[in-house]
C-alpha cells in the first residue's frame, strides 16, 4: 500500500452510498485509533464525493473526536453568543443534550447550514451521539446544495451569478454575533462543483443588489427550492453513531419529535480555510 486512494474501488474502507445525491455510510474503520495513510486518503475522497459521511458503532472518546476533525483542518469554536449547545471543559467541543427538561425545544430543528453568519463559515461539523431516543426519533435530514443548484434552470443560474446575500446571525445567536456577506452560488474549493449557498429565513432575508421586493422573493424561492425531498437523505441515529457533514455544500435539519426522551452527544467543528469562493 502506498497511502494513495484508488480512483476506482475503495481498498481500505467500505463506502456504501445512501442516496443518489448525498450521504455514504463508512464501514471497516475504527475511529478509536489513528488512521493509516490509505484510510485517511480514502476517507477524504469519500467526504468530497458524498458530502456527508455516517459511521456506526464508534464508541469514541473526546480525544478521538478531535483527532478525526484535525485530519481535515483546525478545530474551531462556535461564533454564536447564545446557543442551545453547551460548552464543555475543552473549548474545542460542545455538548448537544436534550431531554424532558428542554422546555424550549431543541437546536437545529429548521433547515440550515452551520454559522453561515461567520466571515469564514465552518468547513464541516462532526456530531457524535452516544444516547438516542428509543424506537427512533431525532433523525437528521441532509440536503445536497449541489443537487439544488443543478436543478435550477439555466436562466436562473445565470441570474444568480455574482449575487450575494447578507447572513445575519444576531436573530439566532444574540448581539455580538457576526453578520457576513457571501456569494449565493459558490464553487467548492476541493471538488470545483457549483453549489447554492443560502440559509433559512431567520438568517437570509433577501439577496443584495436587487430591488428589495425582488431580492426577498428570489431568496424565498431558493429557500423553498432546496427543501425538495429529491435532494435529501434522512439519517436514523443509533447509539454511538457519527455524522460528518460539509457545511459548504449541504443543509441539514434536526427533527424535533422525541421529547421528553433523551438524545445526547458531542459536536466539534472544523474551521474553514478561507472565504467562500464565488462561482
Amino acid at each position: 500500500m502506498d497511502g494513495k486512494a484508488s480512483e476506482g474501488a475503495y481498498q481500505a474502507l467500505a463506502v456504501t452510498r445512501c442516496s443518489p445525491h448525498i450521504g455514504a455510510e463508512i464501514g471497516n474503520i475504527d475511529l478509536t485509533r489513528p488512521l493509516s495513510d490509505l484510510e485517511l486518503a480514502e476517507l477524504k475522497r469519500a467526504y468530497s464525493e458524498n458530502i456527508v459521511l455516517f459511521f456506526r458503532d464508534q464508541k469514541i472518546s473526546f480525544d478521538d473526536h478531535v483527532r478525526l476533525a484535525e485530519y481535515f483542518g483546525t478545530v474551531g469554536a462556535h461564533v454564536g453568543k447564545q446557543t442551545h449547545s453547551l460548552q464543555v471543559d475543552d473549548p474545542r467541543g460542545r455538548r448537544v443534550h436534550f431531554d424532558e427538561n428542554s422546555g424550549d425545544g431543541i437546536m437545529g430543528n429548521a433547515w440550515h447550514t452551520d454559522q453561515s453568519c461567520a466571515p469564514v463559515p465552518p468547513l464541516g461539523s462532526i456530531l457524535y451521539m452516544h444516547t438516542i431516543p428509543p424506537d427512533g426519533g431525532g433523525d437528521t435530514i441532509f440536503a445536497s446544495m449541489y443537487a439544488a443548484y443543478d436543478a435550477l434552470s439555466e436562466r436562473m443560474k445565470n441570474y444568480l451569478e455574482g449575487l450575494t446575500a447578507l447572513h445575519d446571525g444576531v436573530s439566532l445567536f444574540g448581539d455580538g454575533t457576526p453578520r457576513s456577506e457571501h456569494p449565493v452560488v459558490i464553487r467548492h474549493p476541493e471538488t470545483g462543483r457549483k453549489a447554492l449557498y443560502i440559509n433559512n429565513r431567520s438568517v437570509v432575508r433577501w439577496l443584495n443588489g436587487l430591488p428589495r421586493g425582488e431580492g426577498k422573493g428570489i431568496a424565498r424561492f431558493l429557500i423553498e427550492h432546496y427543501q425538495s425531498p429529491e435532494f435529501f437523505f434522512r439519517f436514523r441515529w443509533e447509539p454511538h453513531s457519527i455524522a460528518f457533514w460539509d457545511n459548504r455544500c449541504c443543509q441539514h435539519y434536526a427533527i424535533d419529535d422525541y421529547l421528553p426522551q433523551t438524545r445526547s452527544g458531542y459536536r466539534v467543528q472544523i474551521q474553514g480555510p478561507g472565504p467562500l469562493i464565488p462561482a
